[in-house]
C-alpha cells in the first residue's frame, strides 16, 4: 500500500509540474505583444519575467521529484509489468551513473545544435553588441509563446548562452530520455542492443526539435546552400511533426527493451544490485 502511494503520488507531482509549464506558457504568452511594452509597464513584465524562471524551475523541481517518487515505488513494488522492469534495470549504481553522464553529456551536445550554448569566433560581443563581459539579462518581450522570456549571458568576448524556454524544456525532457535509453542499453546490452536502432533515430531527431535551422545548416553542407536553406524552412514547418516523432520514440524505446528483458512469468531476467 505504501509503495503504490508513492507511486501515485509520484504521478500527481509529474502531471502537475508538467500542468503548471503549460499554463506557464500560455499566461506569459499575453505579455508578447509590443504594444504593452510601455515605459510604465517595462518593469512590470521583467519582474513576470522573472518569475516565469522561478516558477519553471519549481515546476522542474516537482517533475524531478515526482519521477523520483515513481521509480523508487516501482521498484520497491517489485512487480512484473514493464515499468517495474525499466525501473530495476536503471535503479542500480552503474546505471544512474550512466544516465547521468549521458544526461548531462547529451544535454550540452543538445545545447550547441540548439544555439542555447553560443560560440561565434568571428563576432566579437563587446564590439557588436556592446557587451558588458560577463553580464546577463532577461529579455521579456516580445516573440512567439514559449520563446520568451529569454535569457542571455555573455561569458566571453565569443561564447555566450541564449536560453529560450521551449528549447530549456525540450532539452531537459529529451536529454533525459536519452540517458534512460542509453542507461538501459549499456546495462542490458547483450539484450536489448537490437532495440538501439529505434533509440538512435528518436534522439538524433530530438537533436533537431529546438533548432530546425541547425538542421539545415547540417544539410547545406552535403547538399550545397541553397538546398540547406530550402530544406531548414521546410524542417522550421514540421517543427511540431519533429517533436511528435522524437518523443514517442524515446518513450517507447524503453518499453520495447523491457520486453526483452522479461521473464515468460514476468519477472526481469536480470538481478540488479540496488
Amino acid at each position: 500500500m505504501e509503495q503504490s502511494n508513492l507511486i501515485n503520488k509520484g504521478k500527481k507531482m509529474i502531471i502537475l509540474g508538467f500542468t503548471i509549464i503549460g499554463v506557464l506558457f500560455v499566461l506569459y504568452g499575453r505579455y508578447q505583444d509590443p504594444e504593452l511594452l510601455t515605459p510604465s509597464a517595462i518593469d512590470t513584465i521583467q519582474r513576470i519575467a522573472y518569475g516565469f524562471y522561478i516558477t519553471l524551475v519549481a515546476a522542474f523541481g516537482a517533475i524531478a521529484i515526482g519521477i523520483f517518487r515513481y521509480h523508487k515505488g516501482k521498484v520497491e513494488t517489485n512487480g512484473k509489468d514493464l515499468s517495474t522492469i525499466i525501473a530495476l534495470v536503471t535503479w542500480s549504481s552503474k546505471s544512474r551513473k550512466i544516465f547521468l553522464s549521458t544526461f548531462v553529456g547529451y544535454g550540452i551536445f543538445f545545447a550547441l545544435i540548439s544555439g542555447t550554448l553560443v560560440y561565434q569566433p568571428e563576432i566579437n560581443f563587446v564590439t557588436h553588441y556592446g557587451a558588458v563581459i560577463p553580464s546577463g539579462f532577461i529579455a521579456p518581450c516580445c516573440d512567439e509563446p514559449g520563446y520568451m522570456p529569454k535569457i542571455i549571458v555573455y561569458i566571453t568576448e565569443h561564447i555566450g548562452l541564449q536560453i529560450i524556454p521551449i528549447n530549456l524544456v525540450l532539452q531537459i525532457i529529451v536529454s533525459y530520455l536519452v540517458g534512460l535509453n542509453v542507461s538501459i542499453a549499456v546495462t542490458a546490452y547483450s539484450i536489448s542492443k537490437k532495440g538501439g536502432g529505434i533509440s538512435t533515430i528518436g534522439a538524433a531527431t530530438g537533436l533537431f526539435i529546438a533548432c530546425p535551422t541547425c538542421a539545415g545548416t547540417f544539410l547545406s553542407i552535403f547538399i550545397g546552400t541553397a538546398s540547406g536553406i530550402a530544406l531548414s524552412v521546410a524542417l522550421s514547418q514540421m517543427q511540431t511533426f519533429l517533436i511528435g516523432i522524437s518523443i514517442p520514440i524515446l518513450i517507447v524505446t524503453p518499453y520495447l527493451m523491457a520486453r526483452k528483458l522479461r521473464n515468460a512469468d514476468g519477472s526481469c531476467k536480470i538481478n540488479f544490485e540496488r
